[in-house]
């Protein structure tokens, strides 16, 4: 039996803020299975189904409902909430946020061609989103603390190269700004700025980051950091009990510690495993996390362990480039945009733990 709060069997939520934002996918598009999938294969999927707790010792799940469901097997996958920034005004709940098929769809019939965006924060979500929104024809302001898109995580040079490619997109890059409040103003919102400007749009998109939905798992006493501590194989303290996706804290055998990561792919990978623990062999995370994004029609590809580094090589060739991290002498990062052989060749020297050499 799976349970979804959301209206809608799983879905793929990279297109969010790319093809289907843009209007060139539709909801047909996004489904990972076809309707038939779940019965042919013995799913129970019950839409709009909210757990609300975890009972351990009688092995039970209690649905919003007060519905008690039992379990031999429970799989975690409660993903992630949008974090809104403490600014004043930023609880309104006009300002959109952006996680859910409903938050690409309020943005797309909100901001047309000729309409008007305020995109709040330049990771890969604000960065996806701003482009597509530009690509729309609507005017586009993207406002972030930081003085470069990603530049912090990334380094300055990518940092640059994301900022040129918006730019050239035509979207307004506010870098370096921080916002004293937001304000509803002639049917849309009036954003102030810490210089005294004041941008008026039509909507406002929070793309500042999310926070694991982690209540159910620690109101249920299971051992929680940041995320759900588990095994590499995805098993949590509590048996019978596992944890997949952004909300899992797990051990990676080859970084040889836990790591959290949100990325699409980790994901995917967290539930291949599980499932096939779950059936009885064995598996366990050895991968390094990755991920794609694309700004427009701009790819970037990266894996990395993802807990920083304190060197980089950043080598050009032509318009494409690759970026090589690492962490007290360790290779532990790669990033590519048209090198696709340097992205390839990374994930195994990273796995291996090679020397980072200049």
């Amino acid at each position: 039996m799976m349970l979804t709060p959301e209206p809608y069997a799983p879905y793929r939520r990279p297109p969010l803020t790319k093809a289907y934002l843009r209007g060139e996918a539709s909801r047909e598009d996004l489904p990972i299975e076809s309707d038939g999938w779940y019965e042919k294969n013995g799913v129970e999927l019950r839409l709009l189904t909210g757990a609300s707790a975890i009972d351990r010792e009688r092995q039970i799940i209690v649905t919003d409902e007060g519905e008690e469901l039992s379990y031999d097997v429970c799989v975690l996958a409660t993903g992630s909430e949008p974090i809104r920034p403490p600014v004043p005004g930023g609880d309104d709940p006009e300002i959109l946020t952006m996680r859910t098929i409903e938050n690409s769809t309020r943005l797309q019939d909100r901001v047309g061609e000729g309409g008007r965006a305020v995109v709040v924060g330049s990771g890969f979500i604000g960065c996806e989103a701003a482009a597509s929104l530009s690509l729309r024809g609507a005017g586009v302001t993207l406002i972030s603390r930081d003085e470069s898109p990603q530049g912090k995580r990334l380094g300055h040079e990518v940092g640059e190269r994301i900022e040129a490619w918006l730019r050239d997109y035509g979207v307004d890059l506010r870098l370096g700004a921080r916002i004293e409040g937001i304000e509803r103003a002639d049917g849309g919102h009036a954003v102030s700025l810490g210089d005294g400007e004041t941008v008026k749009t039509g909507a406002v998109l929070f793309a500042t980051g999310v926070a694991p939905r982690i209540r159910l798992a620690s109101e249920a006493g299971l051992e929680v950091d940041h995320g759900i501590i588990t095994d590499s194989s995805m098993r949590t303290s509590a048996p019978g009990v596992f944890a997949v996706g952004d909300i899992a804290q797990a051990y990676n055998e080859s970084a040889r510690r836990h790591l959290s990561v949100e990325h699409w792919g980790d994901a995917l990978e967290h539930g291949r495993i599980a499932g096939t623990v779950i059936s009885g062999s064995e598996a366990a995370w050895s991968m390094v996390p990755g991920f794609w994004s694309t700004i427009g029609d701009k790819t970037i590809k990266y894996r990395a362990w993802g807990d920083g580094w304190d060197e980089q090589v950043f080598e050009e060739e032509g318009e494409g480039f690759t970026v090589w991290y690492g962490k007290d002498g360790v290779l532990v990062g790669v990033l590519s945009h048209g090198m696709d052989d340097d992205y390839k060749r990374g994930r195994g020297l990273i796995e291996h733990g090679e020397p980072f050499t200049r």
